[in-house]
Order: structure tokens, then C-alpha cells, then sequence
């Protein structure tokens, strides 16, 4: 990570956390530089091991990432294409891998992100928005097309389809307390609260096994897609490649030798003894 460059934003590494600053003047448009750097950083992330968490952010005070580049579209054919000669574009593939990291990675947006900047945020795993800082939409078929970096595929699938088209058809602006109702963002947070709360959230889950972070985001993606029969088998097979990576046994084992499920006063703690195991193993 030392020795690659960025040219649309800045990285940072504080224990296991890499914080990812877009800072792509004048207004962080996402176009064929930013994506170029998106992809470099996820050749490096997808062999990093020590990188467990990942928070996208941004230097500028009022936008997060702003739409696609005008550019990627005004220049497309405009000939209709058969199903079976479509492939994939660039921005899809890039958000794609975004969403398929192994680390966990967070969306702080604290500005405008709208068309593409907001499929960016729905490719993360998680999303955060400042209050009356965070605003969003999905203007695509006021251009006469439609979002077209996930962002009608990833949205239907998060909020539901009647959400997913309102959001889609309206074209409007919504911001982060109507996001939180929506679902296309976790939580809806003050201007003074968000840093503090996700960089604590970070920093807890940079503390667990890499390889069962990974197999977590695993097994929930796969239980979108899949019947619960096949998805249960996802999740008896994730639970497999964790158990042969991590210190598991050897913490289960600490706590059934030291009674902890049993003590009513741990019953009361497990959330501060998950964090005390990490020491175990």
C-alpha cells in the first residue's frame, strides 16, 4: 500500500483500519480517475491480511463522492444491444469489487452523494450519514436512463422494490434521517457524532479474526441471492473456512474451561468479554 499512488484520494493506516479520503477537486466526480484508482486499491486490499476495516470518507465539506462523469455516457452507442452482447461496464465492475473486498468497509458520508457516489455508498457494507450534511439521490432517469453502478440492482435488494423505486423514479433529494427510514444507510448520525461512532465501530471490529470478518460478509451476501437451503449450506461452509484459519477452538475451549457461559455476571458483559477473548489464542 506504501508504494501505490492515488491521484483521487488519500489512504491511511491506523492499526488495522484504512482510511480512504476522496479528496478529487473541484467536486470528487467519480470518473474514469477515480474508478482507475478504486481498482488499484482493491488489487490491494484483496491480498492485504492486515487490513481488516475500511472507511471511505471524504476532504471536501459538502460532497462525499459526486455523480459519474457525464463523459462515461454522452459518448455510448446508442444502438440497442441484444442480451447476450451486453457486458458489463467499468463503473460496475469497479463498485463490484468494492462490494466483494474481504475487509469490512463503511461509508462516512457527511455530503452530497448522488448517482454514482451513492451507488458507490450502497456498494460498502455499511453506511453512516451526518444529518443535515448528507444528501442523496438518483437522478438517472431524468436523463432518460437509469442508475447503472448497482445502484437499481444493490437498492432493490437492500430496501425492497417499492423503496427502491421511489427513490429511483423520484428523482429527488433525501436526506440522512429519510435514508435511516428508507435502509439505504445504517444509521443517521449528528454532524458531531458520526467520527466518534465510526471510528469506535472500526476500530472494534478491526479487532476480530480477518478470516471471520471475511466469512461473515460471505455467508450474509450469499443469503440474498440464495434459497435458505443453499444459503444455510453457505453458511456451514464459511463456518468451516473460518474455523480453519482462526483461534476459534482455542477460545471456545478457554471459555468452556473457565465456566463463562454459565456465570450470570458474563451474561451480563459479553459485550466487553468478546473484545477480552481476542487476547486468547
Amino acid at each position: 500500500m506504501k508504494n501505490v499512488h492515488f491521484t483521487t484520494f488519500t489512504t491511511k493506516i491506523t492499526d488495522a483500519v484504512l482510511t480512504v479520503t476522496f479528496d478529487h477537486g473541484p467536486v470528487n466526480i467519480q470518473g474514469i480517475a477515480m474508478l482507475d484508482d478504486l481498482s488499484k486499491l482493491a488489487d490491494e486490499l484483496e491480498q492485504d491480511k492486515m487490513i481488516k476495516v475500511v472507511v471511505f470518507q471524504s476532504a471536501h465539506p459538502d460532497i462525499f463522492v459526486a455523480h459519474a462523469d457525464t463523459g462515461f455516457l454522452k459518448d455510448m452507442p446508442t444502438q440497442a444491444v441484444g442480451r447476450d452482447e451486453v457486458e458489463l461496464l467499468y463503473l460496475q465492475t469497479v463498485l463490484q469489487r468494492i462490494s466483494e473486498l474481504p475487509q469490512a468497509t463503511i461509508a462516512k458520508v457527511e455530503g452530497f452523494a448522488r448517482g454514482g457516489g451513492h451507488e458507490f455508498m450502497l456498494a460498502c457494507d455499511m453506511r453512516f450519514a451526518a444529518r443535515g450534511k448528507a444528501k442523496f439521490m438518483q437522478m438517472e432517469v431524468g436523463m432518460g436512463i437509469l442508475p447503472c453502478g448497482g445502484g437499481a440492482s444493490r437498492m432493490a435488494r437492500q430496501i425492497g422494490l417499492g423503496r427502491a423505486l421511489e427513490v429511483i423514479l423520484s428523482a429527488r433529494d433525501f436526506g440522512a434521517d429519510e435514508a435511516e427510514k428508507y435502509g439505504t444507510i445504517n444509521k443517521a448520525l449528528n454532524e458531531d457524532e458520526i467520527g466518534p461512532y465510526v471510528h469506535a465501530l472500526a476500530h472494534r471490529i478491526s479487532q476480530f479474526p480477518s478470516e471471520s470478518i471475511t466469512a461473515c460478509k460471505r455467508a450474509v451476501y450469499a443469503s440474498i441471492d440464495l434459497p435458505i437451503q443453499e444459503a444455510l449450506r453457505e453458511e456451514a461452509y464459511q463456518l468451516y473456512q473460518a474455523l480453519s484459519k482462526t483461534p476459534a477452538q482455542v477460545r471456545f475451549q478457554y471459555a468452556d474451561d473457565n465456566g463463562a457461559q454459565n456465570d450470570m455476571d458474563n451474561q451480563h458483559n459479553w459485550e466487553q468479554l468478546v473484545m477480552d477473548i481476542q487476547s486468547v489464542g
